[in-house]
């Protein structure tokens, strides 16, 4: 079994208590916004880091994390965007991908907004894990650790964090 740490829209804040619920992971996935390279390789000294960049981040960042990773964590067909919307309501691209070849796994940020949903339509589960950072408009940071066993996608656990 993987243990899988996701969060998004870090926006350069990092601190010791993401690091303590995600110290248990054997990977983060970070779902764009990193804010800058330095907050990217702090989390990559932690444990291993897939990362794409989201729309704040700069080019030292867009150079090292493409818009999209689509990759197998055990049997799990993974896809992660930062601009990727939710079901019923996708981005014409991400839309494309699934009706051309949906993934088990489909992870976004940039809303802020913790969702876990399963989309039938697609046949996917749906996560975004909201906010970790500081910026925006959010009340709470939140952060999403599970384990994956070949197919299986289980013990999804949330972190809820004072904004400040």
């Amino acid at each position: 079994m993987k243990r899988i740490g996701v969060i998004s829209d870090t926006h350069g804040h990092w601190d010791e208590k993401l690091a303590n619920f995600l110290n248990s992971c054997d990977e983060i996935w970070h779902a764009g916004d990193i804010g800058n390279i330095k907050t990217a390789e702090t989390i990559s000294e932690l444990k291993p880091l897939k990362a794409v960049h989201g729309n704040i981040d700069d080019a030292r960042v867009r150079n090292e994390y493409p818009q999209f990773q689509r990759f197998h964590c055990e049997d799990v067909d993974v896809l992660i965007t930062h601009i990727g919307g939710y079901p019923g309501k996708y981005e014409r691209n991400v839309r494309d991908i699934f009706d051309e070849n949906p993934p088990t796994l489909f992870i976004c940020g940039h809303s802020h907004i913790l969702k876990v949903m399963f989309d039938k339509k697609y046949n996917l589960l749906h996560i975004n894990p909201g906010a970790a950072g500081r910026s925006g408009f959010h009340q709470v940071r939140t952060a999403v650790r599970f384990g994956i066993e070949g197919k299986n996608i289980t013990n999804l656990e949330v972190l809820e964090l004072p904004k400040h």
